[in-house]
This record gives C-alpha cells, sequence and structure tokens, in this order.
C-alpha cells in the first residue's frame, strides 16, 4: 500500500490564553492520499484553522505525528519548516494576500525567490507566466491587484501557490469573498487542477455547499474529528458554470 502524503496521528495543540489553557487540537488522526481533494469543515473554533496550520507547517502541534511523505516533521524548527513548505506546499487564501502594488506576474514570482534554487530574472518570468497560463490569466500578467476582480485575483493566488510545483494545495476559505458564479469559477480550477495534475488539494471552509465539491469531507469540532465522510456524489463545477446563464455585458 502506498504511503499517505500526510498522516497525523494523535495529533494535540494547546496554548495559553492569559491564565487559561485552550485545547485547539483534541487527538487528531487522518490520512490523506497523494492526488486526493478533500475538505475540513467547521465551525468558528472547532479547531480547523490550526490544523491547517500545522498540516501547512506554519505551527507546530503540541504533542502527536505528523509525517509528510513518510517523513516526521512534527518537531521541525522554523527555518527548516519554512523550506519544506515553500517547496511542497501551495496557499491559497480568502482574502487573497496579494502585494497591492506588484503586478499579478510579480506576486507569483514571489515565492521563486525564496526556494533557494537560484532561478534568474527570466527564468522566473518564465515559470511564473505557466501557472498564469494555467488560471487563465495570462493576458492580465501586468496587472495590478486593483486591476482585476476579486476573482481575478484569487486566480492570481492560485497561480502562485502552484509556481514552486508543490505536492499540495491548502486553500483556506478560497471562496469566501467571492459571489456565487465566481465561486464555481474558483472551484473548477481547483478540481481541474487535482483531476489534471495529480495535485492534492485541502480545503478548508466552513461552507458544506463548498466542501461538496470535494470526494471527502473531515468534519471536526472541539478539536476532534467528528466525522470522516466521502462525498456520494461530488459536485461539478465545470458542468455548473455551462448551465449558468450567459454574464450580460455592462452597457
Amino acid at each position: 500500500m502506498a504511503e499517505p502524503l500526510l498522516r497525523v496521528v494523535d495529533l494535540r495543540r494547546s496554548y495559553a490564553l492569559g491564565d487559561v489553557t485552550v485545547h485547539a487540537l483534541r487527538g487528531v488522526t487522518l490520512e490523506i492520499p497523494a492526488g486526493s481533494m478533500m475538505a475540513i469543515v467547521g465551525a468558528s473554533g472547532s479547531g480547523k484553522s490550526t490544523l491547517m496550520n500545522i498540516l501547512g507547517l506554519l505551527d507546530r502541534p503540541s504533542s502527536g505525528q505528523y509525517l509528510l511523505e513518510g517523513q516526521d516533521v512534527s518537531g521541525f524548527d522554523r527555518d527548516r519548516r519554512a523550506v519544506l513548505r515553500n517547496r511542497k506546499i501551495g496557499f491559497v487564501f480568502q482574502n487573497f494576500s496579494l502585494l497591492p502594488r506588484t503586478t499579478a506576474l510579480e506576486n507569483v514570482e514571489l515565492p521563486l525567490l525564496y526556494n533557494g534554487r537560484g532561478h534568474r530574472s527570466r527564468q522566473r518570468h518564465e515559470k511564473a507566466m505557466e501557472p498564469l497560463h494555467a488560471v487563465g490569466l495570462a493576458e492580465r500578467a501586468h496587472h495590478t491587484p486593483n486591476q482585476l476582480s476579486g476573482g481575478q485575483q484569487q486566480r492570481v493566488a492560485i497561480a502562485r501557490a502552484l509556481v514552486n510545483d508543490p505536492e499540495l494545495i491548502l486553500a483556506d476559505e478560497p471562496t469566501g469573498n467571492l459571489d456565487s458564479r465566481t465561486s464555481i469559477e474558483i472551484m473548477e480550477i481547483l478540481q481541474r487542477l487535482n483531476r489534471e495534475r495529480g495535485l492534492t488539494v485541502m480545503l478548508i471552509t466552513h461552507e458544506h455547499d463548498i466542501a461538496d465539491y470535494s470526494t471527502r469531507v473531515v468534519t471536526v469540532r472541539d478539536g476532534r474529528v467528528l466525522t470522516d465522510l466521502p462525498v456520494p456524489k461530488r459536485r461539478d463545477a465545470k458542468a455548473e458554470l455551462l448551465a449558468l446563464p450567459p454574464v450580460e455585458a455592462e452597457s
């Protein structure tokens, strides 16, 4: 049996909040196969964001194991986590997290400056253009975020997440600031990347209709896994887009 991409065993995370100890995670155990598309669902305070931060190597557990491609990374220090995070994981956030005075192309290039592979300027441009093509924004490469719609900004964020050829995309409420049509467009891109490139995609969301675009939903409550279930019939974002009426041009 193939080694899962991610495996966490009895993961716990506690922290002090004044005189109170908050137990954000209380013994989470999960396996995530390579090439899967899953969602972690939970209300505010459920522990899903803490779990995402640990899986994304932004934080360390208080106890338990986190294995990434079979390697126990639970005790890695900040520098080792940063190197591994840059090479293995791409992030997509609700607020896009783009530099406002920087073009789409330059925003996508940013992770290349920190991956230690010594890309020259032309190499960075060429490598950053590939994911912009993949998300349909090559013609907007030299536009700044204020010249782009919210959906276009999120596409730039997805392209940036792809630029280092990660194993895993962590998408934290990726449609939270978008309207319904644009949300479907973003989910179609994530589904296509999962289907065509074999990328492992993990959605972190409180919206069950967004979670239904995945094939598996893990529900978290009070720092524990409440349920871990397959989606009986995954929503097909591309089909939903094709079924929508065309957008009328503004007069």
